[in-house]
């Protein structure tokens, strides 16, 4: 049985289905591009990854919780998750501190669902690991060390 040949198909066939429905107009391309906030993510330290969110000085919450390890074997490969208890969250960034690009991963959270997301970032050094939630309008955030043994972003 060849498998690469029912994965290429199956590709294949996804990609007709998403390009039929950017044709008729159901997608459109703009769309996805408006999520996207560059300056935050080219952001090179945390007050100018906090500004490009437009969350100014954000305050300390016990409501959110980050899950990583305290010390992560290979940093190419971290594990963090961000839980926010606040009401009405919005929105939960991941930043690294001490990356090149602070900014590690963007989520925004519809109405409605549990506001818990899970991801593996990449570390170049032992860093601060910021979540930062958007609720109700507010930013809160929170910190957490993770040690780095093995270089992950070039080291």
């Amino acid at each position: 049985m060849n498998h690469q040949r029912r994965d290429t198909l199956k590709a294949g066939g996804g990609l007709g289905v998403l390009g039929l429905l950017a044709a008729a107009g159901f997608i459109k391309p703009e769309l996805a591009r408006a999520a996207w906030n560059q300056a935050a993510f080219d952001a090179k330290n945390m007050d100018a990854a906090f500004t490009a969110f437009g969350a100014g000085k954000p305050a300390e919450s016990a409501d959110i919780q980050i899950t990583a390890p305290d010390i992560a074997e290979n940093g190419a490969v971290v594990p963090v998750g961000v839980v926010s208890k606040l009401p009405k969250t919005e929105q939960i960034v991941i930043m690294i501190e001490k990356n090149p690009n602070m900014v590690a991963a963007s989520f925004n959270i519809p109405d409605g669902t549990l506001a818990d997301v899970q991801t593996r970032v990449k570390m170049g050094q032992t860093s601060d690991v910021y979540a930062m939630v958007k609720a109700d309008g507010k930013f809160y955030v929170t910190k957490k060390e993770v040690k780095v043994t093995l270089g992950g972003c070039g080291g």
